[in-house]
């Protein structure tokens, strides 16, 4: 099949779709400099040297590359995060050994305008952060060599405001700029494979047939020589065929016997290797794919290759801890490895189109995917602004054709949120969504569309997601599943994206529902406009609960409790996998990080991530709840809950030596599918040991804990210890006490940590211990400092309270 492609007006930038374009590449990672900040021009960039020193500007620095200029001020307490230009500027040595052939630099994604400059000459813009593109820059290198045979590349990105570009600033995470996905560059000869869609088929259970449509690069117009080779999962070449073309596109079906079918637990892939022929230059372009079918019953759920899948699902935002967007690889890959160790076989990737590396760990792992373009909240803008939207989906359905995990295309998010313009028109977007809606089935008739949060748009696309927050935005969490039944009425595929809520990481509490008796039931579980805001409004537990931990794994544990109990269910998709920096919640336990992740901005784990483990899980599992809260609190004799939260059929618990009995797991009961005791600690240390033995293998979690026995007035002070690491870190700790010095266990303040002379705080990481600023968890805080030399104070300050000073250097 012959696609039109709504192609991006750029300059001398093409589309890639391959996932290997050549095995003559090569990633652009060192030997960079970068200032955040814009330049008169581009000679202010590669002037050349006077007397051995650069005529510049005095403040560029040395970068690697994946880079993001907000991997610090997205989550500064005290400032706006950068939104401007900066400039990234590198000397490449280029040696193609093709004749004739063409040098490449491939864009992974970069944000959000991108100028690229050889020599003093721009070569390419591209608008939009996250699509792949190519520059070709062979006919400016001989023009561009400098004296040493290097060529001298610069680039300038731009993450400025612009009511223009999607996504918006509205939207509930940060805009990001920078060269925060690889950047290659590649040979090819004169006439290359440019991209291959790859449409596999199942004729029946055992046939299936490859429709491939092969796009080149015909410099010369003469005649292209290629081989295709198929391997199947084994490694064995199932199909070989020569093909010959003049043209710039080649349409080739074949079909393939005994094929190994794709799917969540066996994630059988294919492999294709195309190679050019002509004059011995031989290109060699590959990529994977896999064969599989599913389809959405009408009010009814999922099925993958005929067979009903509760599809499990997160959410992922391209952002870490100290990084921002710039995440390398060896941490995309830990991070999706943590998401199916968890159980996910879904996830839908918001809120835009992400790295290709992304997209191959789900091909590889078996997770399914929804992704989807960032027409986020705002409104609806011009001419310019649509173009750019269907670019971005074009792009997007272009380049990852080919990923078997991906079944579903998202064409917007949260559309019916107003604000970027003075008029908000619902029958504009209807029109807009209805384009969009066909061009995506154009480009691909096959997956399907989807949006989420748009009421007025619901009957356009294929799959619709509500907004269903029971028990955080509004309402109890026991209404979920009478919500969730209710809303799969209204559409004819429903699925359920986005819930849960927030934690702050090592909050805990014996009694997680106090204070909520006010919040209304049987008011619907929507997220209405001020919901999010932790002031006015209806009573909610997004604004008056705790943002304990002990609360989300209860919220939690009751849905995924009643999703086994929904047989119409398709899948729902929890919001989100990793706590994320956003410019709007400033409010925020810790400021500018929204914290509805079951894992912290760097990878630390919190309680809520084993509650889906064990209802998602088949591996042992087992693991007691607390094991960051080290103090818990009661009157002596009191018996105090503990949840145990395993997928093991039988566990027994231990308190201090002493068994407490063997509890069977029931998935029907809860909380912990049954899997909790009523324990009596003794005041002072006290020791959990929970055990199950399987087939004779034995499975144990312990935790120690301290049991607090004395009450607490009011705050009074504050007291801050340094505590030694190593040689070069300690930790800064703080904690609340009333005035007999007592630990005030529910203490919520907000504390500031400072740090003058030879030490600096390890801040700016989004994290409950990696924020200089940050409200206490169970009374207590810290954060890692880095010390040069003895030389130091230490801070610690809290509205209303006096400030505590710690000064190494004079004891």
């Amino acid at each position: 099949m012959r696609i039109k492609l709504f192609l991006p007006l750029l300059l001398l930038c093409t589309l890639i779709t391959a996932q290997n374009l050549s095995t003559k590449t090569q990633r652009l990672n060192s030997n960079w400099e970068f200032i955040r900040q814009d330049l008169g021009g581009i000679w202010e960039a590669i002037r050349p040297a006077k007397n051995g020193q650069p005529e510049t500007v005095p403040l560029w620095q040395k970068v690697q590359l994946p880079h993001c200029f907000n991997a610090d001020d997205a989550v500064d307490p005290e400032a706006n995060y950068y939104q401007g230009p900066g400039w990234y500027r590198t000397q490449l040595k280029v040696d193609n050994p093709y004749k004739n052939g063409r040098t490449l630099l491939h864009f992974e994604g970069s944000g959000q305008k991108t100028e690229v400059y050889i020599g003093h000459k721009k070569v390419a813009n591209h608008i939009g952060g996250y699509d792949e593109w190519i520059v070709d820059i062979t006919d400016y290198i001989d023009d561009a060599l400098d004296h040493n045979g290097l060529i001298p590349l610069s680039i300038r990105c731009d993450n400025s405001r612009d009511l223009e570009m999607i996504p918006s600033d509205l939207s509930d995470f940060n805009v990001y700029g920078g060269l925060y996905r690889y950047l290659n560059l590649t040979y090819v000869p004169e006439n290359y494979i440019s991209m291959a869609h790859i449409t596999p088929s199942l004729k029946d259970k055992n046939t299936g047939s490859v429709q491939l449509s092969i796009h080149l690069n015909n410099n010369n117009s003469e005649s292209t020589a290629l081989l295709v080779s198929i391997k199947n999962p084994e490694g064995t070449i199932v199909y070989e065929n020569k093909l010959t073309t003049q043209s710039s596109q080649i349409e080739h079906e074949l079909t393939l016997k005994r094929i190994n079918k794709w799917s969540d637990i066996n994630p059988a892939l294919y492999s294709l290797e195309i190679s050019t022929l002509n004059k011995g230059e031989s290109q060699k372009y590959s990529d994977k794919f896999g064969f599989r079918s599913f389809r959405f019953q009408k009010n009814g759920p999922f099925f993958l290759n005929e067979k009903r899948l509760l599809l499990r699902g997160t959410h992922r935002h391209e952002d870490h801890a100290g990084v921002g967007a710039a995440m390398t690889e060896d941490m995309i890959r830990t991070e999706m490895q943590l998401m199916k160790d968890m159980g996910v076989n879904f996830i839908r990737l918001g809120h835009y189109q992400q790295s290709r590396i992304v997209l191959n760990l789900c091909d590889s792992l078996g997770i399914l995917v929804w992704e989807e373009i960032p027409w986020c909240r705002g409104g609806l803008g011009g001419k310019k602004y649509q173009d750019q939207a269907k670019n971005m989906l074009t792009n997007m359905i272009t380049q990852h054709h080919n990923h078997p995990c991906v079944i579903i295309w998202g064409l917007g998010n949260e559309n019916d949120w107003p604000g970027d313009y003075p008029d908000f028109d619902k029958e504009k977007i209807r029109d807009f969504m209805k384009e969009l809606n066909q061009l995506s089935h154009k480009l691909d008739p096959k997956r399907k569309t989807a949006i989420r949060r748009c009421d007025f748009c619901k009957d356009i696309v294929d799959v619709y997601s509500p907004s269903i927050w029971a028990g955080w935005y509004r309402g109890k969490y026991i209404e979920y599943k009478d919500v969730s039944q209710q809303n799969m009425m209204q559409v004819n595929h429903f699925f359920h994206m986005e819930w849960g809520g927030s934690s702050h990481a090592g909050r805990h509490d014996e009694n997680p529902d106090k204070g909520l008796e006010f919040v209304q039931t049987g008011q619907g579980a929507d997220e209405r406009s001020g919901d999010a805001s932790l002031v006015g409004g209806n009573a909610r537990v997004s604004k008056d609960g705790n943002w304990s931990e002990t609360y989300i794994c209860n919220l939690f544990d009751w849905h995924l409790k009643e999703q086994n109990t929904m047989p119409w269910l398709t899948g729902t998709a929890q919001w989100a996998f990793k706590d994320f920096s956003t410019p709007v919640r400033p409010e925020n336990p810790i400021p500018y990080v929204n914290q509805k992740g079951v894992i912290e901005r760097d990878f630390t784990k919190k309680e809520s991530y084993y509650v889906f483990q064990s209802h998602w899980t088949k591996e042992p599992m087992i693991h007691i709840y607390g094991h960051n809260w080290p103090v818990r609190w009661g009157a002596e004799g009191e018996k105090r809950l503990v949840k145990i939260y395993s997928n093991c059929n039988k566990v027994e618990l231990f308190l201090n030596g002493t068994s407490l009995g063997t509890k069977k797991r029931d998935r029907n009961i809860f909380p912990a599918c049954g899997l909790y005791w009523n324990v009596p600690f003794k005041k002072g240390e006290n020791k959990l040991v929970a055990v199950s033995t399987i087939k004779g293998k034995k499975y144990k979690d312990e935790i120690d804990l301290i049991y607090q026995t004395e009450k607490w007035g009011d705050v009074a002070k504050l007291e801050a210890t340094e505590t030694i690491i190593d040689k070069e870190y300690s930790w800064l700790s703080v904690k609340a006490v009333d005035e007999n010095k007592t630990l005030c266990l529910d203490a919520k303040n907000v504390v500031v940590f400072s740090a003058i002379g030879n030490a600096k705080l390890i801040q700016n990481k989004g994290t409950v211990h990696g924020s200089k600023k940050v409200q206490l968890c169970n009374g207590q805080a810290k954060i890692k400092i880095k010390r040069n030399s003895a030389n130091y104070c230490l801070s610690v300050e809290s509205d209303q309270l006096n400030t505590v000073i710690i000064a190494p250097s004079s004891n």
